[in-house]
C-alpha cells in the first residue's frame, strides 16, 4: 500500500518562532556537550595511554636491572668462593710439607731412596 504523505504547513506565529529557536539553542547545546565531551574522552585516552606505556617501559627497565642485578650478586658470590679458595691455597703453601706434595705429584720430585714410576693415564687399547 501506499503511504500517504501528510502536508503540514507551519504557521508562522511569534510563539512558533521562539519555539523553533528554542529547539534550535537546544540542540545546539546538545552538540556543544557531545563535542566537549568527545574531546574531554580523547585526551584522557592519550593521558592514559601515555601512562601505560611508561608503565609498561618502566616494567621491562626494572626486570631487566634485577635479570642484571642476579647476574652480578651470582658472580659476586663466585668471586668470594673462588677469594676464599685462594686464601685456603695460601695458607696451604705456607706449609712446607704441602708444597712437597705437590712438588711430587706434578714435578716428579722425589725423596731420597724413591722410584717414581709414571703410569699412563689412559686404558691400554688392547
Amino acid at each position: 500500500m501506499e503511504e500517504k504523505e501528510e502536508k503540514v504547513t507551519k504557521l508562522s506565529s511569534k510563539s512558533a518562532n521562539q519555539y523553533d529557536a528554542y529547539i534550535e539553542r537546544q540542540n545546539r547545546k546538545k552538540q556543544r556537550l557531545t563535542r566537549r565531551l568527545v574531546m574531554y574522552a580523547i585526551v584522557v585516552a592519550v593521558i592514559v595511554g601515555s601512562m601505560s606505556i611508561y608503565h609498561f617501559n618502566q616494567r621491562a627497565l626494572k626486570a631487566e636491572k634485577m635479570e642484571e642485578y642476579e647476574q652480578l650478586e651470582q658472580e659476586l658470590a663466585d668471586l668470594n668462593q673462588q677469594e676464599t679458595d685462594l686464601n685456603n691455597e695460601i695458607e696451604n703453601l705456607k706449609d712446607e710439607e704441602y708444597v712437597l706434595e705437590i712438588a711430587r705429584t706434578n714435578y716428579f720430585f722425589s725423596n731420597e731412596g724413591e722410584l717414581i714410576f709414571k703410569l699412563p693415564d689412559e686404558a691400554p687399547s688392547y
